[in-house]
């Protein structure tokens, strides 16, 4: 029988089958001896204990579409990132490094800027002109108001989308909106500092229907980007890319040289002068870290 790996804890793997029940497995030995680790999202396939009807042993793993290391997780068609656009305030520069992660691991990102109704329109107008060039799917909601959330859940449909972004933004309410089973525990926003606490102790899938799943990660407060040369980091910048070959140097960072294609681009503000600014910080970093 074929199933999904919905989560994992010491050893047992917890399989929505595609008869649409949960089966405890664990996973035959013969994989430590091939060195495949079963991931949450593994698509999979399981055979029954005779004596017990709802435990098995997973029998085969089937090809990944992909693989993510953070999170542990494969065959993510999606990620749906979350930051809150007040309590506590985007950090675009964090919400860049997301991009620029699931950019590397070709994983299409669509951003939800939640909390809407603690903003006025200006600041809502703000953040979707500095998004507006990277051809992003951007969605603001609010749980408060129940706005736009049937546009994350059509969004989210048919697919298995890793939901991501700092404590604190709304996304177990969001989660809980969408799936009331999951019974996600939210986290109280600490008055004295504005931040959530980490309310998502270990990755899993939520089966939202029968071919819709989401992956709830820990949320994160900060995100190293260091397995990259500096030179490479543009290619994760979208907006950068219609204007690489009108620079006048071959592989032009974009920086110091003159006859610069996206820098022309930027006075004209046809890019974001905040997205700029995170990519110099990041080439920056890029640049000092010791190469070995």
């Amino acid at each position: 029988m074929k199933g999904k790996i919905i989560k994992g804890i010491a050893g047992f793997y917890y399989i929505h089958a595609e008869n649409n029940r949960m089966y405890t497995c664990k996973a035959k030995g013969i994989f430590r001896n091939i060195n495949i680790k079963p991931l949450v999202g593994d698509n999979v396939m399981i055979q029954t204990n005779e004596d017990n009807k709802y435990e098995g042993i997973i029998t085969e793993v089937l090809p990944r579409k992909n693989e993510l290391l953070r999170p542990a997780v494969a065959n993510v068609d999606q990620a749906l990132v979350i930051f809150a656009t007040a309590e506590p305030n985007p950090n675009l520069n964090l919400l860049d490094r997301f991009l620029i992660t699931m950019e590397m691991q070709n994983i299409e990102t669509i951003i939800c800027f939640n909390k809407t109704d603690k903003v006025v329109d200006e600041e809502i107008s703000l953040l979707q002109d500095v998004y507006k060039s990277c051809g992003y799917k951007i969605i603001f909601s609010s749980v408060k108001d129940d706005l736009n959330l049937p546009l994350i859940m059509d969004a989210l449909k048919n697919k298995t989308t890793v939901m991501a972004g700092p404590s604190g933004v709304g996304k177990s309410s969001i989660i809980n909106i969408l799936h009331p089973d999951a019974n996600m525990e939210v986290g109280e926003i600490s008055e004295k500092i504005k931040r959530g606490k980490h309310t998502t102790r270990h990755s899993e899938l939520i089966s939202i229907d029968k071919n819709t799943y989401i992956m709830d990660t820990p949320g994160f407060s900060s995100l190293l980007i260091d397995n990259i040369h500096e030179r490479e980091l543009k290619e994760y910048f979208r907006e950068f890319q219609q204007y690489e070959d009108q620079c006048k140097f071959t592989g032009c960072s974009h920086i110091n040289e003159p006859h610069c294609a996206v820098k022309n681009a930027l006075d004209l503000k046809l890019i974001s002068r905040i997205r700029y600014d995170n990519y110099i910080l990041i080439y920056k970093e890029l640049e000092n870290t010791k190469k070995y």
